[in-house]
């Protein structure tokens, strides 16, 4: 006796297979969230557009001012304080203290417009490395002529 075979023919299936594409999108999540912190290199500062309204800071908040000036000296105020020039280093260790005591604390940095650009960058530099995410630089309103 024979046996008769029958064979079930199975339709084509029509549906894309995603599961590749999903293996190669977590791939690419993974490269990306390693590397994206690492591509932020530097002090993030917001500066002010020319018709931007003067910062105002509260009476009772504290704050910090860096500064250099024509010669290249470095100065720290806090609170308005009698400023006398500093070594970098001085300064960098004093704005880290306050920063760990009060992470809140706004710091701002002024610069003389003929001073070297290096001298600003070793500032800048300084604050990063104190903790300093957001610099403030302030400057004169209005444009002289």
């Amino acid at each position: 006796m024979s046996t008769k075979r029958t064979t079930v023919r199975r339709k084509p299936i029509s549906d894309i297979n995603v599961v590749p594409y999903i293996d190669v999108m977590l791939v690419l999540l993974v490269v990306f969230m390693i590397t994206a912190p690492m591509m932020t290199a530097g002090v993030k500062v917001d500066l002010p557009d020319a018709d931007a309204e003067p910062l105002v800071l509260p009476k009772n908040e504290q704050f910090v001012i860096v500064s250099v000036n024509q010669n290249g000296q470095y100065f720290l105020s806090v609170d308005e304080e009698n400023q006398q020039p500093k070594p970098l280093p001085d300064i960098i260790k004093a704005v880290s203290d306050i920063k760990r005591a009060k992470p809140d604390t706004p710091v701002l940095m002024e610069g003389d417009e003929r001073v070297a650009y290096g001298l600003v960058m070793r500032m800048m530099i300084g604050l990063q490395q104190a903790g300093v995410n957001d610099v403030g630089l302030v400057t004169e309103s209005g444009l002289k002529e």
